[in-house]
């Protein structure tokens, strides 16, 4: 499949068209941003390994009968994907109680959830990506009933099977986020998973594995990173 035009570059991804319109190939960058890009580096292989972990846990999910938009690796940065019409939600779920949800509820980092929670972020940078609601997305016309239920589900979903495969690496899984499209009219999931958009620490010793070494200047932020990816069977 030949690539093509670049289409969107986000904060540490590129996106490009191909010769089939059903398709684009997602490109993994060594940018590396915190807080609304007020924090940003390069980080050396930070690319690759997020892109073959990525393709790792969307192999995973598909095993699992979790639709996904990934298709297959192409080179060490970067995969064919399916060209989704994106959902401009976030779909955020918390096993553990830590980063903004203990800033908003005044609650201690580290609190078991039972159940686990679920929240909806609106996709916008200037806006700083607000908490909302269903009712929102009803009224605003960002997704339909029908739509937000099967995110729901599917998030739920990802969260028994990703819990399981990190606890068998000694991992839990704290919170993570994901995001949705729409291919030929089913909701599938999108964009990534890897340590940039979850929480993940040592079950034993509380270090943290994920993209919070970067946001609070931990350090080794890729070898946190190529860490888990050991811990769960995965060869980079």
């Amino acid at each position: 499949m030949e690539k093509r035009e670049l289409l969107y570059s986000g904060k540490a991804k590129s996106v490009y068209t191909t010769d089939d319109p059903d398709f684009m190939v997602l490109e993994f960058r060594n940018d590396t941003s915190a807080f609304d890009g007020k924090k940003v580096e390069k980080l050396d292989r930070k690319g690759l390994v997020n892109n073959k972990f990525n393709a790792f846990i969307m192999s995973k999910l598909a095993d699992a009968g979790i639709p996904t938009h990934f298709e297959q690796l192409l080179s060490d940065t970067e995969s064919l994907v399916k060209r989704l019409d994106m959902i401009p939600l976030e779909c955020v779920v918390r096993n553990v109680a830590a980063g903004s949800l203990c800033r908003r509820l005044g609650v201690e980092e580290g609190l078991a959830l039972d159940p686990a929670t679920f929240e909806l972020f609106l996709k916008n940078d200037d806006l700083g990506d607000p908490m909302v609601n269903e009712y929102h997305a009803r009224s605003f016309g960002w997704a339909e009933d029908v739509h937000i239920a099967r995110m729901k589900e599917l998030t739920f979903a990802v969260n028994k099977v990703l819990k399981e495969l990190f606890e068998a690496g000694g991992l839990t899984l704290v919170d993570y986020k994901l995001e949705f499209g729409l291919f030929r009219g089913e909701v599938i999931l999108g964009d990534e998973f890897s340590p940039d958009g979850c929480r993940l620490w040592d079950s034993e010793t509380g270090e943290k594995l994920d993209k919070d070494r970067f946001r609070q200047g931990l350090g080794g932020v890729v070898e946190g990173y190529e860490e888990v990816a050991r811990r769960i069977g995965m060869s980079l």
